[in-house]
């Protein structure tokens, strides 16, 4: 049990080699112009497909923390993509990002709220990374976010325009708004502007509030005036971004932010604000993994389920262990509940049995129900950013601090 244990010596070891082959596996992902390509099996991109913003964002994120950590060749990596960023992936006429770029140099249309909430991500790990100008990059990134995305009104954030920013789509959904919790609390950390903070609480509690109303099984999907839309793609319950039914990744996701915020507004996990906030985390978590792990007599978390808490899509993401790997190691710090320390070590064994890819390096994206490698939803290895996050998040002693914030400091 040793090299799954948390804080073992071992595990340090195991969470370290995978850390590098992680680093390592990442960089062939550079086009010429700085965008990314999306990595196939054994890290070779596959260049038929766009070079989307939100996977070149990611990419400069984990080679900026890359560049803080001393791995080699991280910094020219992170200015590859910070000249993506700032060069083809912007549009110079309308503002903001778009959503990639085609082969053959078309641009993809839209501009999402997922793609520059980690612009914003990006922008502040490269700062913090003394990268040449992230401080440009972030500044342009929240004025367009604060412009066109945030709602000040009502305190979340809208989801998609048209490419010209004329159009608003009336769709409305939390997954953009969880990595812009996650990004303003990254902003917050690296500016010392404590406003981007506030907002993050303000998306929290209308998330809490919905996933109390939802026995903890958090509504993924709105309508323009943010009521829930429980049925949304009940046809295509595997949508790779807006899938039907209870996400036990996003429950168990949202509990460490959430966990993060609290202690980072309320200044210690004694508080008694704090405490409340911290109580609820393990309320997502613990029904995310009652909800997904295991549930149908094979090792895994489900996709998602149904609100009563049946598995749906029984494929096992990548993504979603690196979460539950996250929130069970920063849950166990907080709390010191040993529940959460023997699911790391669950989740741990179950990752170097089935989803690590001793072979290529980096973890296999989807497997099926039995374990077995599924392309479906996701083919190859897009970018890194979960399973690099995995390695280091577990081992932040500054729970209320943003990974790179955080290794930032401890330089």
């Amino acid at each position: 049990m040793g090299k799954y244990e948390l804080d073992s010596a071992e595990n340090k070891a195991f969470v370290r080699e995978i850390r590098n082959n992680l680093l390592f596996f990442g960089h062939k992902f550079p086009a010429p112009g700085g965008s990314s390509y999306y990595l196939g099996d054994d890290g070779t991109p596959w260049m038929d497909r766009p070079r989307e913003t939100w996977i070149t964002s990611r990419m400069c994120h984990v080679y900026s923390l890359g560049a803080m950590l001393g791995h080699e060749g991280s910094e020219e990596l992170a200015d590859a993509a910070l000249k993506g960023l700032l060069g083809e992936l912007h549009d110079d006429n309308h503002g903001g990002w778009y959503a990639g770029i085609n082969q053959d140099g078309s641009i993809l249309p839209t501009k999402q709220c997922y793609a520059h909430a980690f612009v914003i991500l990006a922008a502040t790990s490269a700062l913090l990374a003394g990268r040449p100008n992230a401080r440009e990059l972030l500044k342009d990134a929240l004025a367009i976010y604060d412009k066109y995305f945030w709602d000040d009104e009502i305190g979340l954030s809208v989801d998609t325009w048209n490419t010209e920013f004329t159009e608003l789509d009336s769709y409305r959904g939390i997954n953009a708004n969880m990595h812009t919790v996650e990004a303003f609390l990254a902003a917050a950390d690296a500016t010392d502007n404590g406003n981007y903070r506030v907002r993050a609480g303000r998306i929290i509690t209308h998330v809490v509030e919905w996933a109390r109303n939802n026995n903890w099984r958090i509504p993924e999907h709105f309508t323009d005036d943010w009521k829930p839309n429980l049925d949304c793609n009940k046809e295509k319950p595997d949508d790779q971004f807006k899938p039907y039914g209870a996400t036990p990744g996003h429950g168990v996701e949202w509990s460490r932010l959430i966990t993060q915020w609290a202690i980072a507004t309320y200044g210690s996990a004694d508080n008694e604000n704090a405490k409340d906030y911290i109580k609820i985390a393990e309320k997502l978590y613990c029904r995310a993994i009652d909800d997904g792990w295991n549930a149908d007599g094979q090792p895994g978390i489900c996709y998602t389920t149904d609100w009563d808490g049946k598995p749906i899509v029984h494929d096992r993401m990548h993504w979603t262990l690196a979460e539950a790997i996250n929130s069970s190691a920063v849950l166990y710090r907080v709390t010191g509940n040993e529940r959460y320390k023997k699911d790391y070590a669950a989740f741990m064994e179950y990752l170097d049995e089935k989803v690590l890819d001793h072979k290529n390096g980096s973890w296999f994206h989807q497997l099926d129900q039995d374990n077995n490698l599924l392309t479906t939803v996701w083919p190859g290895k897009s970018d890194i950013y979960h399973a690099l996050q995995a390695t280091m998040i577990p081992y932040n002693d500054l729970v209320d601090v943003s990974i790179a914030a955080a290794v930032a400091k401890n330089q």
